[in-house]
């Protein structure tokens, strides 16, 4: 920070003192950086990386890609040789809508499940792929203009890094998926055999859980290998954990927002579905940044101090 922000800040009275209790926590494996280094690059970060900008050009593309994304999914759900696959596929993705927006995207979804394009090797499901593909660019291009990332990677390198992570990613939603319907089935199992008396609470926390691993394995994901220089030898981030934190709030309340106070569709009519959607797309964007901007500064920070 700088410094004359400093003395301003050692002039009144409670703050300084928070400050000088930042500076002394120190946190493991850091290499002897405080938490108030931390929190100095983090909003840093924030404030000079133009952090709406790059969310809102996230958030065009991946919107633009959404349905793409369904098409591919949709076509490999014949391939998945489990019972009542598309079903609870289905139900996740009402999950991870907003409220008032599930019933008209499935009539989008139904018209993709009764237009199969011809299977695996038809032009609408390669179209799919490269579409999808832009959205994870887009996520990518926006970890790359971040104020701490220096080094960027080619144009067709960056570009077939985001094919491949795309496919990875949708085959860890069906994944997800696959396990949720196994775990559903052992459940109703064990209910049948007489060892459990409430399978719907079982199920509902099952589908809880899942749909949390599936946001945070997605996002850790996409900080390791989402940049050329910000990278960690763990899996698992401080970035990651603060943006499913942060998601799983964000759910919360954007339901209760939607549900209570937002007035799109008696503004707008048909249209407002959309305004909704895209603004759920727009905060989760900005979710992801801020996630990504924490393990960013981290990484500053940790070559900063190793020179």
């Amino acid at each position: 920070m700088q410094k004359k922000i400093e003395d301003n800040i050692d002039k009144i009275p409670i703050l300084n003192w928070v400050i000088r209790l930042v500076k002394k926590i120190k946190i493991p494996g850091l290499l002897g950086m405080s938490l108030y280094d931390v929190v100095e690059m983090y909003i840093i970060g924030i404030v000079k990386g133009a952090l709406t900008s790059r969310a809102g050009g996230i958030a065009f593309s991946f919107f633009m890609a959404l349905f793409p994304f369904l098409l591919f999914i949709l076509t490999l759900i014949p391939f998945v040789p489990i019972e009542g696959f598309q079903k609870d596929f289905l139900f996740m993705i009402e999950q991870l809508l907003p409220p008032n927006t599930a019933e008209s995207v499935d009539g989008v979804i139904k018209d993709i499940i009764n237009n199969r394009y011809g299977g695996l090797l038809s032009f609408g499901f390669i179209a799919s792929i490269f579409l999808m593909t832009n959205g994870v660019n887009a996520i990518l291009g926006g970890f790359e203009y971040s104020y701490h990332v220096k080094e960027m990677r080619s144009i067709m390198r960056q570009y077939f890094i985001s094919m491949g992570m795309a496919i990875i990613l949708a085959c860890i939603l069906v994944l997800t998926v696959a396990v949720s319907v196994y775990f559903e089935i052992g459940i109703l199992n064990l209910k049948y055999n007489g060892w459990l008396d409430d399978d719907v609470f079982w199920i509902e926390k099952g589908q809880f859980l899942f749909f949390v691993l599936l946001v945070f394995i997605s996002v850790s994901f996409l900080y390791k290998y989402g940049t050329k220089q910000v990278k960690h030898n763990s899996f698992f981030t401080p970035g990651s954990i603060l943006t499913t934190l942060l998601t799983i709030l964000m759910f919360k309340l954007f339901a209760i927002y939607v549900e209570k106070f937002a007035t799109y569709n008696e503004l707008y009519g048909s249209i407002g579905t959309l305004l909704v959607l895209m603004l759920f797309v727009w905060l989760n964007s900005i979710i992801l940044l801020l996630g990504f901007e924490l393990n960013a500064s981290i990484s500053r920070l940790k070559r900063s101090h190793s020179k």
